[in-house]
């Protein structure tokens, strides 16, 4: 059975595969993880030693079919329990990484399988994130961002590619939350920048705001 610390690697790693823009380096996985690029490299050796990771030196790393199968079990966990978390305890959508970090490596399949039923099957987490079921599928991943709204055309948001605390606070600060249904006002030819009206409020986004959250336009 893999410690916590292997655990976190192996997640770390899936989530890296799974952005098209980056790599599973051993330098990538040590900013992931916040650690020594030295730390990251003696890891990996552990891993591949046990037939989790596929490693060689400056090669981008791979999970190997059983170190896939640990990193999609502790990234179920983790998103489970950051909708029990935000839907049932009413923890702020910011807060609840940080706890489930904590709660993903509680082993009992059978507790996730309950809380996974007990909570409805969510297909999501708090930050739009897809929640693979017990067998290891995902949901259809999320594509559309504020980005792609024309001018009249309307939509809900329905999650994060930013998952940063500074982003969350933003968002907080513009009463800005996951579920809300907005309306494309304007669009700044200089900029990219975007006018959308929320709760009869009318919201100026940057471009780069608008590229981090995901979508449903609902008028197409």
């Amino acid at each position: 059975m893999p410690s916590l610390s292997e655990e976190n690697y192996l997640k770390a790693i899936f989530v890296l595969e799974q952005d098209e823009h980056s790599k599973s380096s051993t330098n990538a996985i040590a900013e992931k993880l916040e650690t020594k690029a030295s730390s990251v490299t003696a890891m990996l050796k552990k891993l591949s030693a046990k037939d989790l990771v596929k490693y060689e030196k400056y090669q981008a790393v791979e999970l190997t079919a059983a170190g896939r199968k640990v990193a999609i079990t502790v990234l179920r966990k983790h998103r489970l329990w950051e909708y029990f978390l935000y839907e049932k305890l009413k923890f702020n959508w910011s807060e609840v990484h940080e706890l489930a970090e904590q709660l993903e490596h509680i082993q009992s399949a059978e507790l996730t399988d309950r809380l996974d039923r007990f909570l409805g099957n969510p297909r999501r987490d708090p930050h739009g994130d897809p929640i693979p079921d017990r067998d290891g599928h995902f949901p259809p991943a999320l594509e559309a961002t504020l980005n792609d709204l024309k001018v009249g055309d309307k939509a809900r948001i329905l999650g994060v590619k930013d998952h940063s605390t500074a982003f969350f606070n933003y968002l907080k600060s513009l009463s800005l939350k996951l579920g809300d249904e907005c309306e494309c006002l304007k669009r700044n030819e200089y900029d990219g920048s975007l006018e959308v009206e929320i709760d009869s409020r009318t919201i100026s986004l940057s471009r780069d705001v608008a590229e981090n959250l995901y979508i449903k336009i609902k008028n197409r």
